[in-house]
């Protein structure tokens, strides 16, 4: 099943780091225990940008 991928947005591990106000080490923690999908090109790690979104929105609580 060939995906169409010219749409997907790819992010950095610092700048997800940034986007959710955490350190790079916790996105390499949230990547290597599964809580956060990414693909390794190379040496490095790239997460989709829905994946960021998702993983917010999932821990996102109603305090009220």
């Amino acid at each position: 099943m060939a995906r169409d991928l010219s749409e997907v947005r790819f992010l950095t591990v610092a700048e997800v780091a940034d986007m959710m106000r955490v350190s790079k080490m916790t996105v390499y923690r949230m990547v290597h225990a599964g809580d956060l999908p990414a693909i390794r090109f190379g040496r490095s790690f790239r997460v989709p940008e829905s994946a960021v979104a998702a993983a917010i929105d999932s821990h996102v609580t109603d305090v009220g």
